[in-house]
C-alpha cells in the first residue's frame, strides 16, 4: 500500500511539472518569485483542467 501511494506522488509530480514549470516562468516574470513547491498547487489545478477540457465529449448525450 505505502509503495502504491510513493507511485502515485512520483506520477502527479512528473505529470504536473509542465504546467507547474511553465507558471513559475509566468510568475517570475510578472515579479512574485515563487518556488516550485509554492506553485505546485495552481500546477496541479492547471494540469486537471486542461486534461479535462482535451477529454473527448464520449460522456456527453
Amino acid at each position: 500500500m505505502i509503495r502504491v501511494l510513493i507511485a502515485a506522488l512520483v506520477v502527479l509530480l512528473i505529470a504536473t511539472f509542465p504546467a507547474t514549470w511553465l507558471l513559475m516562468l509566468f510568475l517570475g516574470n510578472v515579479g512574485l518569485g515563487l518556488s516550485y513547491w509554492g506553485t505546485l498547487p495552481l500546477g496541479i489545478l492547471v494540469s486537471a483542467l486542461l486534461s479535462g477540457a482535451s477529454a473527448s465529449g464520449a460522456a456527453i448525450p
